[in-house]
């Protein structure tokens, strides 16, 4: 069973940045997609940024909108989210997870990691 562990949540300011991390006990191309997701207290788990591993396009949600950007690091089995612009809007708990299916459905991922929160706040 794959393990995922987040790490890089912190207390920033609006406009600022942050680079998120995701370490897997092995390799995530195991697994046909990746992502990156949000939650808030009282609100559905929402898709940040997915990628099939084994390429093909990136999928990001709308409110992404160029400011998040995803990178991996295979030898490592570790996933980046570079997070710019933040906004207030973006203070959730940030989880990883993987996918048997080439999907952005947030249902068919099915190995979480615990997540790191992001606050953001003037």
């Amino acid at each position: 069973q794959l393990q995922l562990v987040e790490s890089g949540g912190a207390s920033v300011r609006p406009g600022e940045s942050l680079r998120l991390s995701c370490v897997a006990s092995g390799p995530i191309w195991d697994y046909a997609a990746f992502g990156w997701f949000r939650q808030v207290p009282g609100k559905e788990r929402e898709r940040v940024i997915t990628f099939a591993t084994f390429g093909g396009d990136t999928e990001a949600a709308d409110f992404v909108k160029g400011r998040f950007t995803i990178s991996r690091d295979d030898a490592k089995n570790t996933v980046f989210l570079q997070m710019n612009s933040l906004t207030p809007e973006d203070t959730a708990v940030y989880f990883c997870a993987v996918s048997p299916y080439n999907t952005v459905v947030v249902a068919l991922y099915n190995y979480w990691g615990p997540g790191t929160q992001v606050t953001v706040s003037s």
